[in-house]
Order: C-alpha cells, then sequence, then structure tokens
C-alpha cells in the first residue's frame, strides 16, 4: 500500500512540474554561449547580434506546446521588429523533413535555424521542450523559460518589453 501511495505521488509530482511553467531571470550577468549560425538572413554568430535583443527558442516537430509559440512569436517578431528584437527558432528534429512538415501546418516568420544534432541545444542546458533563451543587446541572458502556456503571453511579452526598453 504504501509503494503504491509513493508511486501515485510521485507520478503527481511529476506531472505537476511538467505542465507548471518555469521560468528564471538572473540578477548577474551570464554571457549567452555563441554559436556559428547558418542562415541566410542572420549574421555568422550569435554575438555578431548583440546591440538587439534576440530571443532564442528551441522546438521539436513533436513538440505540442510549440504549436502555441509560433503564432505568439510571429506576432511578437512583427510587433517589435522596429525596436530591433531578433527572434530565431532552432530546430533540435534529427530530420529535416519531420521540421518541414510542422512547418506546412505552422508556418514560421522567423528565421529557423537547424541543430540536428543538439549541439547549441548541449551548450544551453535546456529545461525541457520547448525551451526559450532572453538576450539582451549587451549578449547576457536574462530569462529563461521553460515550456509555452498560453496564460503566461503576457509574461513573455513583459520579458521582451523590458530587455528592448533598456
Amino acid at each position: 500500500m504504501a509503494n503504491n501511495l509513493r508511486h501515485f505521488l510521485l507520478s503527481m509530482l511529476l506531472t505537476l512540474i511538467s505542465i507548471t511553467p518555469l521560468s528564471l531571470s538572473f540578477a548577474q550577468e551570464i554571457a549567452a554561449p555563441d554559436f556559428a549560425i547558418s542562415h541566410d538572413q542572420l549574421p555568422n554568430k550569435l554575438s555578431d547580434l548583440n546591440g538587439q535583443v534576440v530571443y532564442l527558442d528551441f522546438w521539436a516537430s513533436w513538440c505540442k506546446p510549440c504549436r502555441k509559440s509560433f503564432p505568439w512569436m510571429n506576432q511578437m517578431q512583427l510587433k517589435y521588429a522596429e525596436k530591433e528584437l531578433q527572434i530565431i527558432a532552432i530546430n533540435l528534429d534529427a530530420e529535416a523533413t519531420l521540421a518541414k512538415a510542422f512547418l506546412d501546418k505552422v508556418p514560421a516568420l522567423v528565421p529557423i535555424v537547424y541543430d540536428p544534432k543538439g549541439k547549441i541545444a548541449n551548450i544551453y542546458q535546456l529545461l525541457g521542450m520547448p525551451s526559450s533563451y532572453l538576450i539582451d543587446k549587451k549578449g547576457n541572458v536574462r530569462f529563461a523559460d521553460k515550456g509555452f502556456f498560453t496564460r503566461t503571453q503576457p509574461l513573455y511579452e513583459q520579458e521582451l518589453a523590458l530587455l528592448l526598453n533598456e
């Protein structure tokens, strides 16, 4: 009986963790890990975007919350492009055809960078899927979010606006 109760409580805890948004803000400056970018609309590496606010979003075709994050990212990119916001969606699918099928259903107005071997994901030590990292104009990670929840979209936009107005 005790084992059944323990198992039930553990499964409930894991469920709660998986559906609860996690937003981290950093009091001290943490330089965003730099990486090479292979996309014709972007510079050669992340650090070349210093002077802009960068929103890195890690996603995969199997990620259900990602279907909700793309319309929001598209909207934010259009709304804040003139304030020097650059959103980059980093795909982690091993096969590009899976990402393409996803994007056929959920179009992206933001550049897609492919990371099939997870090299970029590894240096960012993802919190979960999807994960996003908000980088300030000086190139420091200021916010990190695990998951994407429609109820917390105002918080995500508030984080963007804070950094864009600095």
